[in-house]
């Protein structure tokens, strides 16, 4: 029988070792390959995708920071070293106030109560909106006037002693009594005022103590502590040209049953290349059936010794 013929093909066992381990190394390079730019793909759509959270997640730091750097404000220019007419600071820039007018915060120590922007002059009736809004936007724009502070701030008890009285002088136009000064003070022509008292001109100063009555001059808001910062503005007429405020006293009180506010101030001005000062207050009291009545006594640093009288007006003022 013959022999069957040999096999053409060669099997593993026949291939030199050489040539299996050179395709074993080439499969494993390729697998390593292959993970390799797997991972490379998984690493850059992680990276696309955590880069926008890493953004918003800055984004408020940013926006914080800055908030933290615009919420700090000086305290007001001007201030004076007398005792009572140390200014208080304005929280607010007039800009941030005026999104906001009418806003208040009462300050617990003083225990008062606080008027809030619904309390209106005469319960909302009669008050001009646009003319309101107009007046008030102007205001709060004027750099002579800054924003009121926030809380309220009683009248500090000013230097001196008041002068003696004898009984009220009784304003039937505007609605509302105030001290007739017996010494010191005399009576003046009221106009353009409904009444007026005046101190004795001091040689050589071109302007002297004042104390007036008359209906809200002004465009009447919304609240009475708006309607008073308005009025005040409105005493720089009556005060040297290129004259400033700051603050000293901002308060609700009451004139018998009836609301009011009041407003302490210094009044900055130069006279003759010298800084000078006025000490100022005016009450803003809301009177039945009539517009709203100003008080509002003004007493240079030149007669500086009249100015506790200012508290004995502040304290006196009543509703007819």
């Amino acid at each position: 029988m013959a022999a069957p013929p040999a096999s053409s093909s060669k099997g593993l066992g026949d291939l030199p070792m050489r040539v299996v381990y050179r395709a074993i190394a080439i499969a494993a390079g390729v697998v390593v390959l292959g993970a390799g730019a797997t991972v490379v793909l998984l690493n850059r759509d992680d990276s696309a995708t955590a880069a926008p959270r890493n953004s918003a997640a800055a984004a408020p730091s940013v926006i914080s920071d800055s908030s933290a750097s615009s919420a700090g404000v000086a305290p007001a220019a001007g201030a004076v070293a007398t005792p009572g007419l140390s200014p208080l600071s304005s929280p607010l820039s007039n800009a941030e106030a005026s999104t906001t007018p009418g806003a208040d915060s009462t300050d617990g120590a003083d225990g008062g109560d606080s008027a809030d922007g619904g309390d209106s002059a005469d319960g909302g009736d009669g008050v001009d909106t646009a003319d309101a809004d107009v007046a008030l936007a102007a205001a709060l724009k004027d750099p002579r006037v800054p924003a009121l502070p926030k809380k309220t701030h009683r009248l500090r008890s000013l230097p001196g002693r008041s002068a003696s009285t004898h009984g009220l002088i009784k304003d039937r136009r505007s609605g509302v009594a105030l001290p007739r000064f017996a010494t010191s003070w005399a009576l003046a022509k009221p106009a353009p005022f409904a009444s007026r008292q005046l101190l004795p001109k001091v040689k050589g100063a071109s302007y002297r103590g004042m104390l007036v009555s008359c209906p809200v001059p002004i465009p009447e808001q919304k609240s009475l502590r708006d309607t008073a910062f308005l009025a005040a503005r409105w005493t720089l007429n009556h005060h040297p040209s290129g004259s400033t405020i700051t603050w000293t006293a901002s308060q609700p009180i009451k004139a018998g049953e009836q609301k009011g506010w009041l407003l302490g101030y210094t009044v900055h001005y130069t006279l003759k290349g010298k800084k000078r000062v006025s000490a100022a207050a005016l009450a803003l009291v809301d009177v039945p059936e009539k517009k709203p009545a100003v008080v509002f006594v003004t007493i240079p640093d030149s007669q500086k010794k009249r100015w506790h009288d200012i508290n004995k007006v502040m304290s006196s003022v009543k509703v007819l």
